[in-house]
This record gives C-alpha cells, sequence and structure tokens, in this order.
C-alpha cells in the first residue's frame, strides 16, 4: 500500500491520479487551500477504494511550514513513501511582465515552493532509504517562447532542479520523477480553444501512476510531446527568435 502526500490535490490532474491511487487501495493526505473541495474530493476517494483519506490546508506560498507539513502527513498515514507536488497557476504573461511583483510571486508558486518541498521530502526520503517524488513540470519549461516565457522559466527551473535532485538521490533508492504535461483540458485552461495535442486530466494520471511504477526519471505525456518538443528546442535561434510562439 503506498502512502501518498498530494500537494495542490483540488487540481485537475491531481484528483485524477488520486482516483488512479485510490483504486489501488492507497492512502491519500491531500494538501489544497479550498477546505469544501478537499472534503469533497477525500469522500469521493474513499468510495473509489482509498484506505484511508486525510486533508489538510495550506497555501503553497508558506515556505516554511514544509517541514511540518511533512510530519503531518507523516503521522497521519503512518508513514510516507510518495508524493505528488502538483500546485500551480498559469501565469498571466502580460501582467508578470510589467510587475516585478507578480513576477516574483509566480516564480515563488510555480518554482520555489517546489523546490522546498522536493527538498524535505528528498532530505526525509534519503533517510529511510526509499521514496518516490513525482513533480508536475512543463513541456513549456523546455524553452522559454514570448507567449509564456514567466511561466516556461518556472518550470525550466522545476525541471532542472528534480534532474539534480534525481542524480543526487538514485543511489539512495529514491526514484524522483519529473512530469512534462503538454495541453491538458483543466479548468485552468478552460478559456483556451482545444485541439488534437489536447489530453484529458484522466489521460494525463494514468500516466502518471504508471511512471511511479515503473520508475520512469521523465515523463512527457501524452506521449508525443516529446518528439513535438525535441524539434522546438532545436530550432536555431536566428529562426527561433522571429517565430510568433
Amino acid at each position: 500500500m503506498r502512502r501518498i502526500l498530494i500537494m495542490g490535490a483540488t487540481s485537475a490532474i491531481a484528483e485524477a491520479t488520486a482516483r488512479e491511487f485510490a483504486a489501488r487501495g492507497a492512502a491519500l493526505f491531500l494538501v489544497g487551500r479550498n477546505a469544501d473541495r478537499l472534503a469533497a474530493i477525500a469522500d469521493d476517494l474513499r468510495l473509489r477504494g482509498a484506505v484511508q483519506v486525510d486533508t489538510h490546508l495550506m497555501d503553497a506560498r508558506e515556505l516554511t511550514r514544509y517541514p511540518q507539513l511533512v510530519d503531518a502527513a507523516t503521522q497521519c498515514l503512518g508513514g510516507l513513501d510518495t508524493a505528488l507536488i502538483a500546485h500551480g497557476t498559469l501565469s498571466d504573461q502580460p501582467a508578470a511582465q510589467a510587475s516585478i511583483e507578480v513576477l516574483l510571486d509566480e516564480l515563488q508558486v510555480n518554482a520555489l515552493s517546489h523546490m522546498a518541498l522536493c527538498t524535505e521530502l528528498g532530505n526525509r526520503f534519503e533517510a529511510q532509504g526509499h521514496g518516490c517524488i513525482a513533480v508536475i513540470s512543463s513541456v513549456a519549461g523546455d524553452r522559454g517562447r514570448q507567449s509564456n516565457y514567466v511561466y516556461g522559466a518556472a518550470k525550466a527551473a522545476v525541471s532542472a532542479f528534480t534532474s539534480g535532485l534525481r542524480q543526487r538521490l538514485h543511489s539512495k533508492g529514491v526514484h524522483v520523477l519529473t512530469i512534462k504535461p503538454g495541453f491538458v483540458d483543466t479548468p485552468m485552461t478552460a478559456a483556451f480553444r482545444k485541439g488534437p495535442l489536447w489530453a484529458t486530466p484522466a489521460t494525463v494520471a494514468k500516466a502518471i501512476v504508471g511512471a511511479i511504477q515503473r520508475g520512469t526519471p521523465v515523463l512527457y505525456t501524452p506521449w508525443f510531446w516529446w518528439p513535438i518538443m525535441q524539434i522546438i528546442r532545436n530550432i536555431p535561434e536566428a529562426i527561433f527568435r522571429r517565430l510568433k510562439l
């Protein structure tokens, strides 16, 4: 039985992933900011087969509370072996490029908070000699684009951080998974036009659970985003800077 901490548990991808784990009889510790949503999700997960579901209210910006958060999850679940870090915002690029305050807040939510929690979990899992840290980054972090380079920069930082953490903890028995979704149809992207490259949260969730079970280091989901991003990363800068992406 997995004992799983899910940070950002009310996000669509996190909820769908929690459903997958509930069906496998996991014990879950859900963290988010909305008490009513957390309670409703917890009730649903119990019906789907989770052996235990606890909830915890917290804002991801409260970086100094992460040690207490991991303590609480460990105590409630009787141990902790898996964490999914799934919180974040879809940055308002025009607002962030116009305001240093907005920029810094976006980086705190989408990058620094992930790094802080990864650090706490990494040290705990290293000490116990096992564990899995799964972190949702994004294909947006593979190359900065004018349309969302603040969000992309945050995700690039997360991807680089988890790459180094994975290398550090590999010999310690700790699995670090960097998750790079492409376009996902969620409430956060409701205003976007959808097309054939878009995936559902359920599709992404199944891929995440499979990657955790297999020990995959980096997951592009759906799979076709790997070749797409290989092409985008390798466009010469002289051409790339003239593109409207």
